[in-house]
């Protein structure tokens, strides 16, 4: 699945993964291909995406989270790399 990660004032990630584990406002979220459409709020802590035997981590605080087909956008009020 195609995943992207944007800040204000840059965007911290673009490619692809098998996995994304967020902080929602109310708990932990994943996200694995083919999921049902989604939009949550962020809340505080930090997002997992995994890929290609490797994991990257940001630090994030506030935004949204969105889910539409094969795609997952993560646009965070603070982020970075953790």
């Amino acid at each position: 699945m195609r995943v992207s990660v944007i800040s204000p004032e840059r965007s911290l990630f673009d490619g692809e993964a098998d996995a994304v584990v967020a902080p929602a406002f109310d708990g932990q979220v994943g996200i694995l291909p083919r999921h049902a459409p989604l939009m949550t709020l962020l809340g505080e802590g930090i997002l997992n995406v995994q890929g290609k035997g490797e994991s990257t981590r940001f630090r994030v605080a506030g935004g949204f989270l969105q889910v539409v087909g094969d795609a997952v956008r993560i646009v965070a009020g603070k982020a970075e790399n953790a």
